[in-house]
């Protein structure tokens, strides 16, 4: 019996060993089965860290990044939707493939980058718009070569010159001030105050009808309409126009030749603004004591010839003189220009700063014109 007993098991241990090979490899089997473990705890780790961001995003913590939503794996999001913000973009997370969250991920990339291409379309077309001003004739752009601005001139009227530009160097301003530019022209002084300065408000007064347009169109060009205004009027009735001693700093490039002797047409916008025709110098400190508050400053560029005139009417009016310095276009001849700078009220001391010589030689700045005014 014992024979028969063994043969039968040898019998049937080879048919189970024939049904194993006809299945799987032993090695192949354990390897699935670990497959499937490792799978299984992959998914408790997903269900787990989906069901920690449903109660997050219920109760409001937090927002979802793009990264966040690349991780989620497939078959973890439930099958309601969940809204959330990505960096400024409304999106909606919809239950579904690894493809369709794909789908989700790039649409949020899109609104994104839409969002970015219409900004940049705004930026190009406002930088569009002011590379094209509408000019009238004989009109030019100029470049002022500070904060990007310019400015537009007639050639056939006065252009600002270097006087304009060495008084916005020679002043000084805070912040919180508020500036009043006396004869302003085009606007040229207005606009480099700003650029230096970022005073809180500036205004240009110029009584010449085609100088304050031009003035009005440069702030617009340069996107300051909502600092500096330009109105059209005459010095001489400033204080109708403006409350008394609200001003702290007031500029003034006045004309600087007495009367109109020698001028073939005394209505010309160059004879204008280089003649006293339509205002004295008087009539400059004399407003200018009215608009300025007790303790505020007037700045001025002139010419040295009339320099006791100019510090006998100054004192006249109650502007005491503080600080003065001459301009010398080349080392070796007389001063052309001086600047000064007036307290309302001030006390009686003033001080005379280094002379400012413009050139090396013809058509080359000084060291101290580049650094100080940047050309």
């Amino acid at each position: 019996r014992m024979p028969a007993i063994k043969a039968m098991k040898a019998a049937d241990r080879v048919k189970r060993g024939k049904r194993t090979a006809d299945k799987v490899p032993w090695g192949k089997k354990i390897e699935d089965r670990t497959r499937r473990e490792i799978g299984t705890a992959d998914k408790t780790t997903d269900g787990k860290r989906e069901t920690d961001r449903d109660i997050r995003a219920e109760k409001g913590f937090g927002r979802t990044s793009m990264r966040e939503i690349s991780r989620i794996s497939p078959g973890s999001i439930r099958a309601e939707e969940t809204a959330e913000t990505v960096k400024g973009v409304r999106i909606t997370e919809i239950a579904g493939t690894g493809s369709r969250r794909i789908m989700i991920s790039r649409t949020v990339e899109t609104s994104m980058t839409t969002e970015i291409g219409v900004i940049q379309e705004k930026l190009r077309t406002s930088k569009a718009d002011a590379a094209e001003p509408v000019l009238k004739e004989h009109e030019r752009v100029d470049d002022l070569q500070r904060n990007g601005y310019r400015i537009i001139q007639n050639r056939e009227n006065f252009c600002f010159g270097m006087d304009a530009v060495l008084l916005t160097g020679f002043a000084h301003a805070k912040k919180e001030d508020l500036l009043l530019d006396l004869g302003t022209g085009t606007g040229i002084i207005p606009l480099l105050m700003e650029a230096k300065y970022q005073c809180r408000h500036l205004i240009g007064l110029e009584i010449q009808a085609d100088s304050a347009d031009m003035a009005r169109r440069s702030v617009e060009l340069n996107r300051l309409s909502d600092k500096i205004d330009i109105i059209h009027g005459d010095i001489k009735e400033a204080d109708r126009i403006f409350p008394t001693a609200s001003f702290d700093c007031i500029t003034c490039n006045p004309p600087y030749m007495i009367g109109s002797h020698g001028i073939a047409n005394p209505k010309a916008a160059k004879a204008i603004a280089r003649h006293e025709i339509l205002c004295t110098f008087a009539d400059v400190a004399g407003q200018t004591a009215k608009l300025l508050k007790p303790g505020g400053h007037f700045f001025l560029v002139h010419r040295p010839f009339r320099l006791a005139e100019i510090m006998a009417v100054l004192v006249q009016c109650k502007l005491e003189p503080k600080r003065m310095q001459l301009v010398y276009p080349f080392v070796d001849q007389e001063p052309n220009m001086v600047l000064l700078e007036a307290v309302r009220g001030g006390r009686a001391r003033m001080r005379v700063e280094k002379p400012l010589i413009i050139f090396r030689e013809p058509g080359v700045y000084m060291p101290e014109i580049r650094d100080r005014y940047g050309y």
